[in-house]
């Protein structure tokens, strides 16, 4: 009895690692939306956020956006809820967590501390599945 019930825990096990496996979300493509800020030094500012997703292997993925400064490169992750996701970039000292609103919809706030300390938030729609 006890050696069929490990077999069926492990199957069951199993199956839902499965089950989850099969849910994870697409986010390959170009993303764009308005991206609300506010910071110290450059107060309230509203700017067009590109951002394309290039590759993702099961829950992590990478890629980069362009922005006033430049383009930074990220990697990011979705938790295994399938919805919320959070990236970050080597050469940035805040994050962004977000969540996936819709198939082809996601919110990504940034948040940094410090003495550039900022906050900003955008409703991502993909325009372009890669």
């Amino acid at each position: 009895m006890k050696k069929f019930l490990i077999i069926t825990i492990t199957i069951l096990i199993v199956m839902t690692q499965n089950i989850s496996a099969e849910n994870i979300p697409n986010l390959i493509g170009m993303w764009t939306g308005e991206n609300d800020t506010y910071s110290e030094l450059k107060g309230l500012k509203t700017w067009e956020k590109n951002v394309e997703i290039t590759e993702q292997t099961d829950r992590r993925f990478k890629g980069h956006f362009t922005y006033s400064d430049g383009t930074k490169n990220f990697y990011g992750i979705i938790h295994p809820d399938n919805v919320t996701i959070t990236w970050v970039a080597s050469n940035s000292r805040g994050y962004n967590i977000g969540k996936i609103l819709e198939s082809n919809k996601i919110s990504a706030c940034y948040v940094e501390s410090g003495i550039d300390a900022t906050v900003g938030c955008a409703v991502l729609s993909r325009v372009k599945n890669n």
